[in-house]
């Protein structure tokens, strides 16, 4: 059970935040805090959270929410789409499940295929998929718990076997698109 919630608290790859009725934060685990360090979370989702709230209380809420609530975002300086999924917990005091799911570009290819390819290690491989999905080197550093100078090591070991010079190089590769210049 202690690997569960280990689990939950630090590795899981979906963000979580609960909120209480005063719209206060009575958990998240490290995914949704590396988010909120990031962004805030949008009006749209405070908005839901009210109306979802204030539908609890008008005893409304299946006659207005009868079905699954997700809010999609896309915010200025992150290449990835996000997705926002509510669960609402219907007790005494009710609570709001938030799930935080970054859909990155490293979804969609198949890393354990470039690792192979490229005969990347299992951290070089973990260090990739950040840059692919846009992380800045610090930000990498502070997800897989290593110093940025380690990042730096395995992305100069990462350039030359996947023979790139730089992030842009190694995008292109991995999705194909030409190099402007040629």
């Amino acid at each position: 059970m202690n690997e569960m919630i280990d689990f939950v608290l630090h590795k899981c790859p979906i963000g979580l935040i609960i909120l209480d009725k005063k719209m206060d934060i009575v958990f998240k685990n490290k995914k949704a805090d590396i988010f909120l360090k990031r962004f805030e979370l949008p009006d749209d989702v405070i908005n839901i959270i009210r109306r979802i709230f204030n539908a609890i209380d008008d005893k409304r809420l299946d006659e207005l929410f009868p079905g699954e609530i997700y809010v999609f975002k896309k915010f200025e300086g992150s290449p990835s789409n996000w997705r926002f999924r509510f669960y609402i917990y219907e007790k005494d005091d009710p609570l709001i499940y938030i799930l935080i799911i970054e859909e990155t570009i490293s979804n969609k290819l198949d890393m354990n295929d470039i690792r192979k390819q490229y005969r990347l290690t299992r951290r070089e491989t973990d260090v990739l998929r950040r840059v692919l999905d846009g992380l800045k080197n610090i930000e990498i550093a502070e997800e897989l718990e290593i110093t940025e100078q380690t990042v730096k090591d395995h992305l100069s070991n990462i350039y030359i076997k996947m023979n790139s010079e730089n992030r842009l190089t190694l995008l292109r590769k991995l999705l194909g698109t030409p190099n402007m210049n040629s």
